[in-house]
């Protein structure tokens, strides 16, 4: 298999990398991946990754829920009913963030489809993309939706959208800094980004170490802090405008983690870190298991 080594940091270029942790492949494979950190701005990554042209497979398990929309077991029941209340908060986060009601909007890494069809349904004119074909397929059943894969990207014209969101879809792109310059080409000039990923500085991350769930090796290739998505965005013509915790992530991945460390009622024991997890939020948002960026061009 080829793998990736990263021998300069992505976010600052600087090459004074350390590993910082070894994690499992809990989902597809049970192989061991090391993550690395750069020592100059703190950034963590994947070591050693499959590349984008045969990580496929780690990828192709039921119980991949972005692209299964699986129900099987209590911890995915709850998925599904958080993502009917985020789904809610996402369109009414989207609206104010930029200042509009209808408006062109790209959904990145859309998964079942499930929010492009709620923005849909709200009058927005959705272009959506995904590279799994059963995911595309999905949403093409059950929503109507004419999903794109992801080589499309390339294929739209510069200014073409008001907003593009990516939920969980940036620590999976391989290509960082080149998706990011095609975002800014992408959006036009009052445009809005809106970035969901996991925070691996927050309270759940730091109490599980390794074992979190949301490092979620090898499908995760980078894993943000608030520090450093902000001087990613930065780097590439934009300016953080705004922070959102999303509190309920840390109840389903604390659930997933203690499955994970086989740990006896790990409902019950995820749902006590999840409410912890919450209570520091809190207190600080930063400390969000996951956090939504708005990023906004600079001028």
């Amino acid at each position: 298999m080829n793998k990736l080594t990263i021998k300069a940091c992505p976010v600052c270029g600087g090459t004074h990398l350390e590993r910082t942790l070894t994690c499992i492949d809990h989902y597809a494979s049970g192989e061991v991946f090391h993550l690395c950190g750069c020592r100059d701005c703190g950034f963590i990554f994947t070591q050693d990754f499959p590349v984008e042209a045969e990580i496929g497979r780690y990828y192709e398990t039921p119980d991949y829920i972005s692209h299964s929309d699986t129900k099987k077991g209590v911890m995915n029941s709850v998925y599904h009913w958080v993502r009917g209340y985020m789904l809610k908060r996402k369109a009414r986060l989207v609206a104010h963030e930029a200042h509009r009601k209808t408006g062109r909007l790209l959904d990145i890494g859309t998964g079942t489809g499930y929010f492009a069809d709620t923005m849909k349904r709200g009058g927005w004119q959705v272009e959506a993309i995904e590279k799994n074909a059963h995911a595309r397929a999905f949403a093409k059943e059950h929503f109507g939706l004419e999903v794109k894969p992801d080589t499309a990207l390339k294929d739209f014209e510069p200014d073409s959208f008001d907003v593009i969101t990516l939920w969980h879809v940036m620590e999976h792109l391989e290509p960082l800094n080149e998706v990011w310059e095609t975002l800014n080409s992408l959006l036009t000039e009052k445009g809005v980004l809106i970035v969901a990923v996991p925070n691996c500085s927050s309270y759940d991350a730091r109490k599980y170490g390794a074992y979190w769930a949301a490092y979620d090796v090898p499908r995760h290739l980078w894993h943000f802090t608030p520090g450093t998505i902000q001087q990613l965005g930065s780097k590439h013509g934009f300016i953080l405008a705004e922070r959102h915790p999303m509190p309920f992530d840390a109840f389903y991945i604390s659930m997933l983690t203690e499955k994970n460390m086989r740990h006896s009622c790990p409902f019950v024991r995820g749902m006590i870190t999840g409410t912890l997890a919450w209570l520091h939020a809190l207190v600080k948002k930063e400390r969000s298991s996951s956090m939504i960026y708005v990023f906004r061009k600079k001028r």
